[in-house]
């Protein structure tokens, strides 16, 4: 890919490049799309050849060979956030799952709190100065370069070269293996009735100028479908996908309003198409910065007109979100809702959503429950949680009493389930 001595000298095959690691080491690997798959499956052959190495990674994509509970003895995963490939192992005890705030990762590696001796990592191919872009998904990688002995890069011509910080010079580098596959891709999820309900209501509340912090998933997209309307919207995101990739074609972003970062996007990984990540190519318009940038709760809300939309799987009546574990088994992890809970929360008119279906497995359970499921992992506490929203309606609970917000929740449930929630919250003498 290019002639620069210090490159052609650190260019090894993926095979080759492990030899690099040693016993006892961690292994950080970004979020997402960010995985290097050529070193991950190069590393899954050799998984027994090494002992008691750890990868660490917040959500991996792909089922690899080394997440394989007969050779955790060799490689062992340690999630931060659960996925796919990651939640049976984390649910059967042979997955290590670290609790923690997405915003906090950063200081937990510059700090010593997780280990990071190798970093390996998806990147651009190298620009004229010698710097490399780890655009798709800077988060708490660039914390973990800064302690790493050595740094492996897969080098890909489809990977984007983004703007912000998320650059890491030759000089820096150990190995350099080079692929061409296409990215992985990720689609938009399928929009049901229920998901566009809820949308509608959110996307009422947003005024023309805010500044929008929005995942993946069929309710945040059925969000962004019906802000077609608005006019200068700003991004201030963790994940950049097609959905607000649509709002930008639409002209409905321009980021003109923004009080920090004007004119710019601002997120710390990528999600989604092709499309996506040729739009982000040396594009101006948008900046990839660390996590601890984009979901710190002090400086995110410092933006004026920040909305936050998260979901949750349950929510109690004082307000308490249970949004990562059914019960007390482990489902997917804490991410950055209660950082951009408390950001909005902070912002001079900002909005902080919290979205559910109001029920779960064919309308036989409420998702409104008089108190949590024993054992259910609090993502989100009862003083964090401002507008909540089903299918029924917006339930504002910033700010009023447990009484108040015991009615309000019961007003959004599920009808056939309203009578049974009043008696159990006359129980709970919350009515």
């Amino acid at each position: 890919m290019t002639a620069h001595p210090k490159y052609v000298q650190a260019r090894r095959e993926a095979y080759d490049a492990l030899d690099l690691i040693q016993d006892g080491d961690t292994i950080v690997v970004p979020t997402g799309v960010g995985e290097p798959p050529t070193i991950l499956e190069a590393l899954s052959q050799r998984r027994r050849d090494f002992h008691d190495v750890t990868i660490s990674q917040i959500l991996p994509l792909r089922p690899f060979e080394y997440i394989d509970p007969d050779t955790v003895e060799n490689v062992r995963h340690q999630a931060y956030f659960l996925g796919g490939p990651t939640r049976k192992g984390a649910q059967a005890g042979w997955i290590d799952y670290h609790p923690n705030y997405f915003s906090e990762m950063p200081a937990l590696f510059r700090e010593g709190y997780f280990p990071a001796d190798v970093v390996v990592s998806m990147a651009s191919p190298m620009d004229q100065h010698g710097y490399f872009s780890l655009g798709l998904a800077p988060d708490y990688t660039m914390a973990a370069l800064s302690k790493a002995r050595t740094v492996i890069l897969e080098v890909n011509p489809n990977v984007p070269f983004c703007f912000g910080d998320c650059h890491i010079h030759i000089d820096q580098v150990d190995a350099v293996v080079e692929d061409e596959r296409p990215l992985l891709e990720v689609g938009l999820p399928t929009i049901g009735p229920v998901q566009q309900a809820i949308g509608g209501y959110v996307a009422d509340m947003i005024p023309d100028g805010a500044t929008l912090q929005i995942g993946y998933g069929a309710i945040p997209d059925a969000v962004v479908m019906q802000l077609l309307d608005k006019q200068d919207l700003g991004v201030h995101t963790e994940m950049i996908g097609d959905g607000i990739l649509s709002l930008v074609e639409a002209g409905v972003v321009t980021n003109t309003r923004k009080n920090i970062h004007r004119g710019k996007m601002a997120a710390t990984f990528a999600l989604g198409s092709k499309k996506l990540y040729d739009y982000m190519d040396r594009n101006r318009a948008l900046e990839m910065l660390p996590v601890d940038v984009t979901n710190d709760p002090y400086l995110t809300g410092q933006i004026d007109s920040l909305h936050a939309i998260n979901g949750t799987m349950q929510i109690d009546m004082i307000g308490q979100c249970g949004s990562e574990s059914l019960g007390a088994v482990p489902y997917s992890g804490t991410g950055g809702q209660t950082d951009f809970g408390r950001a909005a929360n902070r912002s001079r008119g900002g909005k902080s959503f919290i979205v559910l279906p109001s029920t779960a497995k064919n309308d036989t359970l409420s998702r409104i429950v008089p108190t949590l499921t024993p054992g259910t992992h609090v993502s989100t506490t009862k003083n964090d949680v401002d507008f909540v929203v089903t299918e029924y309606g917006v339930a504002q609970l910033r700010g009023r009493s447990a009484h108040a917000r015991a009615r309000a929740l019961i007003g959004i449930a599920h009808p056939k389930f309203r009578d049974e929630l009043t008696q159990q919250a006359e129980q709970l003498h919350l009515l």
